[in-house]
């Protein structure tokens, strides 16, 4: 499992705009500079977490992102999902003695991630949350 720039950005952006969720819509030139991340990358992965629900967007002077979920219901899972289009992908050869594992292994993944929220970032992140798998 790979864990790309772009699923690992998208993770930053999402976790700083519900960290300033009471300031209402958030600039994306204050998240890139927030979070040391171009604003013309953090441009190309927006429309990815509008389209995948995960963000709403307002345009004109007070313009900027906020969420679409509530933090503690957007899951790691939905993130990458969204800009990857799955967690965890490969290729299992049908005639494989051990198709099996990997199939256990994609779904333990999938729970996992789709048990960590952004709510749990958050949280941890201020020192007040223990995650155990």
């Amino acid at each position: 499992m790979r864990i790309t720039s772009k699923s690992n950005y998208a993770l930053k952006l999402l976790v700083d705009i519900a960290e300033h969720r009471e300031s209402g819509f958030v600039p994306l030139a204050d998240i890139a500079e927030r979070q040391s991340i171009s604003k013309k990358y953090l441009e190309q992965i927006v429309p990815m977490l509008i389209k995948g629900g995960l963000l709403r967007a307002n345009r004109g002077n007070r313009g900027g992102y906020m969420l679409d979920v509530s933090p503690d219901k957007c899951s790691i899972g939905d993130i990458l999902r969204a800009t990857e289009g799955c967690v965890l992908s490969f290729t299992i050869d049908p005639d494989d003695v051990f198709q099996f594992v990997w199939k256990d292994v994609q779904r333990d993944v999938e729970k996992c991630v789709d048990r960590i929220t952004l709510q749990d970032i958050i949280q941890n992140k201020n020192g007040c949350y223990d995650y155990c798998i």
